[in-house]
Protein backbone atom coordinates (compact mmCIF):
# COMPACT_ATOMS: atom_id res chain seq x y z
CA UNK A 1 0.00 0.00 0.00
CA UNK A 2 1.54 3.29 -1.14
CA UNK A 3 0.37 5.01 2.40
CA UNK A 4 2.73 2.57 4.04
CA UNK A 5 5.24 3.03 2.12
CA UNK A 6 5.52 6.99 2.50
CA UNK A 7 5.50 6.52 6.22
CA UNK A 8 8.26 4.45 6.03
CA UNK A 9 10.02 6.82 3.58
CA UNK A 10 9.48 9.54 6.73
CA UNK A 11 12.29 8.31 8.68
CA UNK A 12 14.12 7.07 5.76
CA UNK A 13 14.64 10.73 4.64
CA UNK A 14 15.25 12.15 7.50
CA UNK A 15 17.81 9.52 8.65
CA UNK A 16 19.35 10.46 5.04
CA UNK A 17 19.36 14.15 5.75
CA UNK A 18 21.20 13.68 8.92
CA UNK A 19 23.94 10.97 7.63
CA UNK A 20 24.86 14.06 4.98
CA UNK A 21 25.42 16.26 7.67
CA UNK A 22 27.88 13.52 9.54
CA UNK A 23 30.18 12.85 7.18
CA UNK A 24 33.50 11.63 8.08
CA UNK A 25 36.01 14.00 8.40
CA UNK A 26 38.99 14.26 6.54
CA UNK A 27 41.72 10.86 8.35
CA UNK A 28 38.61 8.91 9.41
CA UNK A 29 37.41 11.18 12.18
CA UNK A 30 33.77 11.84 12.86
CA UNK A 31 32.70 15.20 13.77
CA UNK A 32 31.10 15.70 17.49
CA UNK A 33 27.75 14.48 18.27
CA UNK A 34 25.29 17.55 19.10
CA UNK A 35 23.08 17.25 22.07
CA UNK A 36 19.78 16.30 20.54
CA UNK A 37 19.11 12.90 18.67
CA UNK A 38 20.40 12.45 15.11
CA UNK A 39 19.75 9.37 14.19
CA UNK A 40 22.07 6.63 13.20
CA UNK A 41 25.63 7.31 11.49
CA UNK A 42 27.98 6.14 9.07
CA UNK A 43 31.03 4.84 10.06
CA UNK A 44 32.74 5.12 6.98
CA UNK A 45 33.02 6.74 3.13
CA UNK A 46 32.11 3.34 1.64
CA UNK A 47 28.85 2.80 4.64
CA UNK A 48 27.80 6.07 3.44
CA UNK A 49 27.73 5.45 -0.52
CA UNK A 50 25.73 1.66 0.27
CA UNK A 51 23.25 3.81 2.72
CA UNK A 52 23.02 6.73 0.50
CA UNK A 53 22.22 4.17 -2.49
CA UNK A 54 19.85 2.20 0.09
CA UNK A 55 18.05 5.53 0.42
CA UNK A 56 17.86 6.54 -2.90
CA UNK A 57 16.37 3.13 -4.01
CA UNK A 58 13.68 3.24 -1.96
CA UNK A 59 12.63 6.94 -2.78
CA UNK A 60 12.09 5.87 -5.89
CA UNK A 61 10.72 2.34 -4.79
CA UNK A 62 12.64 -0.07 -6.72
CA UNK A 63 12.36 -2.94 -4.38
CA UNK A 64 15.29 -4.62 -6.24
CA UNK A 65 17.57 -1.94 -5.65
CA UNK A 66 16.62 -1.52 -1.53
CA UNK A 67 17.17 -5.59 -1.32
CA UNK A 68 20.66 -5.28 -3.11
CA UNK A 69 22.09 -1.92 -1.06
CA UNK A 70 20.39 -3.75 1.99
CA UNK A 71 22.26 -6.95 1.54
CA UNK A 72 25.38 -5.27 0.50
CA UNK A 73 25.22 -2.66 3.92
CA UNK A 74 24.04 -5.72 6.11
CA UNK A 75 27.19 -8.01 4.44
CA UNK A 76 30.15 -5.51 4.57
CA UNK A 77 29.35 -3.33 7.36
CA UNK A 78 28.16 -5.64 10.07
CA UNK A 79 28.23 -3.10 12.76
CA UNK A 80 26.20 -0.73 10.41
CA UNK A 81 24.32 1.48 12.96
CA UNK A 82 21.35 1.25 10.02
CA UNK A 83 21.00 -2.23 10.36
CA UNK A 84 17.02 -1.94 11.87
CA UNK A 85 16.25 0.24 9.10
CA UNK A 86 17.47 -1.35 6.36
CA UNK A 87 15.75 -4.64 7.41
CA UNK A 88 12.46 -2.50 7.57
CA UNK A 89 12.79 -1.36 3.94
CA UNK A 90 14.03 -5.09 3.20
CA UNK A 91 11.24 -6.44 4.04
CA UNK A 92 8.75 -3.98 2.89
CA UNK A 93 10.40 -5.07 -0.41
CA UNK A 94 9.74 -8.43 -0.09
CA UNK A 95 6.05 -6.74 0.74
CA UNK A 96 5.99 -5.02 -2.54
CA UNK A 97 7.46 -7.94 -4.90
CA UNK A 98 4.26 -10.52 -3.38
CA UNK A 99 7.02 -12.54 -1.06
CA UNK A 100 5.38 -12.85 1.98
CA UNK A 101 8.12 -15.61 3.20
CA UNK A 102 10.79 -13.56 3.00
CA UNK A 103 9.09 -10.43 4.27
CA UNK A 104 9.09 -12.33 7.52
CA UNK A 105 12.04 -13.62 7.90
CA UNK A 106 13.10 -10.19 7.97
CA UNK A 107 10.63 -8.79 9.86
CA UNK A 108 11.61 -10.94 12.20
CA UNK A 109 15.84 -9.95 11.90
CA UNK A 110 13.93 -6.28 12.37
CA UNK A 111 12.80 -8.02 16.42
CA UNK A 112 15.91 -9.28 17.04
CA UNK A 113 17.75 -5.49 16.18
CA UNK A 114 14.94 -4.17 18.12
CA UNK A 115 12.15 -6.27 20.44
CA UNK A 116 10.25 -2.96 21.06
CA UNK A 117 9.71 -2.36 17.11
CA UNK A 118 5.81 -1.94 16.58
CA UNK A 119 5.97 -1.52 12.75
CA UNK A 120 7.14 -5.12 12.63
CA UNK A 121 5.28 -6.61 15.14
CA UNK A 122 2.12 -5.53 13.44
CA UNK A 123 3.05 -6.50 10.11
CA UNK A 124 4.67 -9.85 11.53
CA UNK A 125 0.70 -10.24 12.94
CA UNK A 126 -0.64 -9.45 9.33
CA UNK A 127 1.03 -12.14 7.81
CA UNK A 128 -0.17 -14.45 10.12
CA UNK A 129 -3.92 -13.08 9.72
CA UNK A 130 -3.96 -13.17 6.01
CA UNK A 131 -2.15 -16.41 5.85
CA UNK A 132 -4.26 -18.31 7.67
CA UNK A 133 -6.77 -20.55 6.96
CA UNK A 134 -10.50 -21.50 7.67
CA UNK A 135 -9.50 -25.33 7.73
CA UNK A 136 -5.70 -24.79 9.68
CA UNK A 137 -5.43 -27.59 12.29
CA UNK A 138 -2.96 -24.32 13.70
CA UNK A 139 -5.46 -21.66 12.90
CA UNK A 140 -5.92 -20.65 16.71
CA UNK A 141 -2.57 -20.68 17.22
CA UNK A 142 -1.98 -18.30 14.52
CA UNK A 143 -4.03 -16.26 15.30
CA UNK A 144 -3.21 -16.16 19.34
CA UNK A 145 0.37 -15.22 17.70
CA UNK A 146 -0.89 -12.31 15.91
CA UNK A 147 -3.06 -11.14 19.13
CA UNK A 148 0.16 -11.13 21.08
CA UNK A 149 2.27 -9.22 18.17
CA UNK A 150 -0.36 -6.88 18.16
CA UNK A 151 -1.17 -6.32 22.03
CA UNK A 152 3.03 -5.93 22.30
CA UNK A 153 2.60 -3.40 19.33
CA UNK A 154 -0.05 -0.96 20.75
CA UNK A 155 1.96 -0.78 24.26
CA UNK A 156 4.79 -0.34 22.25
CA UNK A 157 3.37 2.90 20.33
CA UNK A 158 3.27 4.24 23.39
CA UNK A 159 6.51 4.91 24.13
CA UNK A 160 7.62 4.86 20.52
CA UNK A 161 10.55 7.46 19.94
CA UNK A 162 11.16 8.87 16.73
CA UNK A 163 14.54 7.69 15.64
CA UNK A 164 15.84 11.22 14.34
CA UNK A 165 15.10 14.92 15.61
CA UNK A 166 15.26 16.11 12.24
CA UNK A 167 11.85 14.36 11.76
CA UNK A 168 9.14 16.80 12.62
CA UNK A 169 6.29 16.07 15.47
CA UNK A 170 3.62 16.31 13.06
CA UNK A 171 5.19 13.69 10.99
CA UNK A 172 5.93 11.22 13.77
CA UNK A 173 2.54 11.32 14.96
CA UNK A 174 1.11 10.10 11.84
CA UNK A 175 3.32 7.55 11.48
CA UNK A 176 2.52 6.61 15.17
CA UNK A 177 -1.20 6.82 14.26
CA UNK A 178 -1.16 4.93 10.94
CA UNK A 179 0.63 2.24 12.92
CA UNK A 180 -1.93 2.00 15.48
CA UNK A 181 -4.64 1.76 12.69
CA UNK A 182 -3.23 -1.19 11.00
CA UNK A 183 -2.93 -3.02 14.55
CA UNK A 184 -6.52 -2.42 14.67
CA UNK A 185 -7.03 -3.40 11.21
CA UNK A 186 -5.50 -6.55 12.18
CA UNK A 187 -7.48 -7.12 15.40
CA UNK A 188 -10.28 -6.66 13.12
CA UNK A 189 -9.82 -9.19 10.23
CA UNK A 190 -8.49 -11.76 13.21
CA UNK A 191 -12.19 -11.50 14.87
CA UNK A 192 -13.19 -12.05 11.08
CA UNK A 193 -11.69 -15.11 11.02
CA UNK A 194 -13.08 -16.18 14.11
CA UNK A 195 -16.53 -15.39 13.14
CA UNK A 196 -16.42 -13.03 15.96
CA UNK A 197 -18.31 -10.02 13.66
CA UNK A 198 -19.20 -7.92 16.65
CA UNK A 199 -15.56 -7.89 17.75
CA UNK A 200 -14.27 -6.97 14.62
CA UNK A 201 -16.83 -4.19 13.67
CA UNK A 202 -15.35 -2.55 16.89
CA UNK A 203 -11.82 -2.99 16.03
CA UNK A 204 -12.08 -1.57 12.00
CA UNK A 205 -14.33 1.56 13.28
CA UNK A 206 -11.28 2.42 16.12
CA UNK A 207 -9.01 1.77 12.39
CA UNK A 208 -10.93 4.16 10.47
CA UNK A 209 -11.13 6.51 13.43
CA UNK A 210 -7.41 6.81 13.50
CA UNK A 211 -6.72 6.60 9.74
CA UNK A 212 -9.52 6.45 7.12
CA UNK A 213 -7.96 4.72 4.64
CA UNK A 214 -9.90 3.50 2.06
CA UNK A 215 -8.67 -0.17 2.81
CA UNK A 216 -9.62 -0.09 6.24
CA UNK A 217 -13.60 1.48 5.24
CA UNK A 218 -13.97 -1.55 2.85
CA UNK A 219 -13.10 -3.80 5.63
CA UNK A 220 -15.21 -2.89 8.27
CA UNK A 221 -18.13 -2.78 5.19
CA UNK A 222 -17.78 -6.29 5.56
CA UNK A 223 -17.33 -7.06 9.07
CA UNK A 224 -20.96 -4.82 9.20
CA UNK A 225 -22.01 -6.79 6.45
CA UNK A 226 -21.41 -9.99 8.20
CA UNK A 227 -22.44 -8.74 11.63
CA UNK A 228 -25.93 -8.08 10.00
CA UNK A 229 -25.94 -4.36 9.98
CA UNK A 230 -26.76 -4.60 6.21
CA UNK A 231 -28.15 -0.60 6.16
CA UNK A 232 -24.44 0.92 7.37
CA UNK A 233 -22.43 -1.72 5.32
CA UNK A 234 -24.63 0.01 2.50
CA UNK A 235 -24.14 3.68 3.39
CA UNK A 236 -20.47 2.59 3.85
CA UNK A 237 -20.40 1.48 0.56
CA UNK A 238 -22.00 4.10 -1.40
CA UNK A 239 -19.39 6.26 0.50
CA UNK A 240 -16.25 4.69 -0.57
CA UNK A 241 -17.98 4.12 -4.36
CA UNK A 242 -18.55 7.44 -5.05
CA UNK A 243 -14.95 7.98 -4.89
CA UNK A 244 -13.41 8.23 -8.98
CA UNK A 245 -10.16 7.48 -7.67
CA UNK A 246 -10.84 4.38 -5.61
CA UNK A 247 -8.40 1.58 -5.99
CA UNK A 248 -9.93 -0.80 -8.24
CA UNK A 249 -9.53 -3.81 -5.88
CA UNK A 250 -11.39 -1.94 -3.05
CA UNK A 251 -13.66 -0.34 -5.17
CA UNK A 252 -14.66 -4.73 -6.67
CA UNK A 253 -14.39 -5.33 -2.61
CA UNK A 254 -16.94 -2.48 -1.83
CA UNK A 255 -19.42 -3.65 -4.81
CA UNK A 256 -19.18 -7.06 -3.64
CA UNK A 257 -19.96 -6.28 -0.34
CA UNK A 258 -22.79 -3.97 -0.95
CA UNK A 259 -24.37 -6.39 -3.13
CA UNK A 260 -24.64 -9.07 -0.11
CA UNK A 261 -25.61 -6.29 2.11
CA UNK A 262 -28.77 -5.38 -0.55
CA UNK A 263 -29.28 -9.56 -0.68
CA UNK A 264 -29.45 -9.84 3.05
CA UNK A 265 -32.52 -7.36 2.60
CA UNK A 266 -30.37 -4.27 4.00
CA UNK A 267 -31.99 -0.12 2.33
CA UNK A 268 -29.57 2.45 0.90
CA UNK A 269 -30.04 6.00 2.86
CA UNK A 270 -33.23 7.53 1.67
CA UNK A 271 -34.36 3.64 0.63
CA UNK A 272 -33.23 2.60 -2.37
CA UNK A 273 -31.05 -0.06 -3.35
Amino acid sequence: MKRTILIALIAAVAGVTGLMAQQPAKGGQQQAAPAEKTGPRAKSQGELKVVQALFTAAQSQNSDGIISSAEELLTKYKDTEFKEMALTLEAGAYEVKGDWAKQQIYLEQVLGVNPKAPDAKVKLADILVKHTRENDLDKEDKLARAEKYINEALEDIKTWEKPSAQIQDSAWELNKKYTKAQAEDVMGLAAMDRKKFDQAVTYLKAAVEDTPEPAFQAQLASALQSDGKNDEAIALCDKLLADANLHPMIKQVAQQVRASAVKAGGKAPGGGE
